[in-house]
């Protein structure tokens, strides 16, 4: 019987899948124990990891039977893919699975930025009634410009829509659309920048989109605008990112992802006192029913690549 290493969590459901298929070592920690995972790799025809464990030229090496490495997510930062290539393993990514999650999350931290009415609690319940303080703007008849054009970029858009939003975007490698009439395609990064109230981010981060969107790339967004990063972190430079804010340039920004994940407390204690961040644990695309289908498609896809159709 094959067996498959699970290195991080994974819906119950989906386990009992795999459970009823092959054996599954399920060890969701695993990760934090890189002596632990080379020893367990030995032993797996196939690994299903999230973003947080690191799928090296070592464990490529070490797991002479590893056949298939299925993610639980689309980011493939976090593996080695030209040695998984010579290794002659498949990697597997659950494509589309977390569109929706990361989606309404952009929608969710948009309209938060733009309206905070959750920051007026403490006021409120203190007897204060502090009406000019919260009073918000509209994202109706705003631009939301999207770096990247793909699955979860086109879903953002429609929902977008449906607020009354103008759609614009830049993505250099997508083919001419056909079917997105109303989204304004862009020749150039600045001309996005130039022309966007929110800027999102979905685009993979690799050598040339590390730091893409840095100070010089900040100072061209309109005075006010807002950034979301539900990419990668390291595509904005947090730095930066903060000075402008606090400058009053950039109107607040919402970041799931980080360069260094998770944030330890010298990270996390630059983002302090500023009110105009949203700042969440890299889960944007984990929500209770994106997780079940990310994981059933993510065993639907190894237990196919161990030829277990």
């Amino acid at each position: 019987m094959a067996t498959v290493l699970v290195t991080e969590f994974m819906d119950g459901s989906a386990l009992a899948f795999l459970k009823n298929r092959l054996h599954v070592d399920y060890v969701p920690d695993l990760f934090q124990r890189n002596a632990e995972l080379m020893q367990r790799v030995t032993e797996a025809d196939a690994l299903i990891v999230r973003n947080r464990t690191q799928v090296t030229a070592d464990i490529f090496t070490q797991a002479k039977n590893l056949k298939a490495v299925g993610r639980l997510g689309v980011g493939l930062d976090n593996i080695d893919l030209k040695a998984a290539a010579k290794a002659h393993v498949e990697v597997l990514p659950a494509t589309g699975a977390n569109a929706i999650a990361v989606a309404e999350y952009v929608m969710s931290a948009l309209l938060h930025l733009r309206r905070p009415m959750t920051t007026g609690f403490q006021a409120m319940v203190g007897g204060d009634w502090p009406r000019e303080q919260f009073i918000g703007g509209e994202i109706s008849g705003k631009t939301i410009g999207l770096l990247g054009f793909g699955q979860i970029a086109q879903i953002v858009a429609a929902r977008a829509t449906a607020f009354g939003m103008r759609i614009a975007y830049f993505d250099p490698y997508l083919p001419e659309m056909t079917d997105q009439s109303d989204a304004l395609r862009l020749p150039s990064l600045e001309e996005l920048l130039a022309i966007s109230d929110c800027v999102s981010i979905h685009v993979p981060l690799n050598d040339e989109t590390f730091r893409l969107i840095d100070s010089e790339r900040l100072a061209q967004m309109k005075t006010g605008a807002i950034l979301i990063n539900t990419s990668r972190g390291g595509i904005v430079d947090e730095k930066a990112l903060i000075h402008h804010i606090k400058t009053g340039h950039i109107g607040g920004a919402a970041l799931d992802v980080f360069e260094d994940e998770p944030l330890d407390q010298l990270n996390g204690a630059r983002f302090g006192g500023i009110e105009q961040l949203v700042l969440t644990p890299h889960i944007a695309g984990v929500t209770h029913e994106s997780n079940h289908r990310v994981s059933q498609v993510t065993a639907e896809n190894v237990l196919r690549a161990l030829g277990y159709e």
